[in-house]
């Protein structure tokens, strides 16, 4: 019992991740992965995960969570009848086919190239949400043209790359182009289906037979993690959406701006100097 005992903080740990990021799922139109992905690997590093393989297991395992998270964010927002399915079927092959080639070039990297590349990310992520503007609409409705399918494609590369579901990035470029911002965030809620199912698959593939994996993984994929904070992520994002048709979200956003502030700050401290 006592040694059962010395889990249940990173239990907790993991349960409160699966709350805030399913609301900020919901709220937000962005997978959760921004906030699993630094919990995860705070909780593999105390578990005494190696470095080398400790990044790929949060990133992977935070992909596989936005599975359940993403669609149950999905369903809620289009029963408000806000996700834009010509956008999703445009931009589907695109993404899928860039989260493929992210992850799998995720897996050939090391994990500190890794944690660096995704606390610079988190990084400019805070600064937009804390000193953000008014945005610039570009011209009325995305463009239909070929080269236009390269914004996609790199949203699904980069994700998957990170451990992310894409909304961050696919908002602001939808409303970019005068997409109204709760129609934004719905549709974005479904790309980290779109970007998360592919790049699990990546994931458990190329990490299949890699030595220093925690117990309980599927390649990558901590299953452990995953049944904890999957269920609760799926639960609370509707609550989210929710909210997001009710709140103003400028403060929201600057609570949430500080949070990746701290996060993302803290671990280019422990990787860096």
């Amino acid at each position: 019992m006592n040694a059962f005992a010395e889990f249940y903080p990173l239990i907790l740990m993991m349960l409160a991740a699966g709350m805030l990021s399913g609301i900020m799922a919901g709220l937000l139109g962005i997978g959760g992965g921004i906030v699993l992905v630094p919990i995860l690997e705070i909780v593999l590093s105390i578990m005494g995960v190696a470095d080398g393989v400790r990044m790929h297991v949060a990133i992977a395992t935070s992909l596989a969570i936005i599975i359940v998270t993403s669609y149950s964010s999905t369903r809620a927002h289009y029963r408000k009848g806000v996700v834009d399915v010509g956008i999703i079927k445009n931009w589907a092959p695109a993404m899928l086919f860039g989260a493929v080639l992210g992850s799998w070039a995720a897996s050939r990297l090391n994990g500190t190239a890794l944690v660096i590349l995704f606390a610079l990310l988190a990084f400019a992520v805070a600064l937009k949400m804390l000193f953000k503007g008014d945005s610039k609409i570009i011209r009325d409705g995305i463009p239909d043209h070929p080269l236009a399918q390269v914004m996609p494609y790199s949203i699904g590369m980069l994700s998957s790359m990170i451990g992310i579901g894409g909304g961050v990035m696919g908002v602001s470029y939808m409303s970019l182009f005068g997409i109204p911002i709760h129609r934004a965030v719905g549709t974005a809620s479904f790309f980290g289906v779109l970007i998360s199912v592919p790049g699990t698959i990546s994931f458990i593939i190329t990490g299949w037979g890699i030595d220093g994996l925690p117990e309980g993984n599927i390649g990558y994929v901590n299953l452990i993690g995953l049944l904890l904070i999957a269920p609760v992520s799926f639960f609370a994002a509707p609550i989210g959406a929710k909210i997001a048709h009710s709140l103003d979200q400028k403060k929201l956003n600057l609570a949430f701006g500080f949070f990746l502030l701290i996060v993302s700050t803290q671990m280019i401290y422990r990787y860096v100097f």
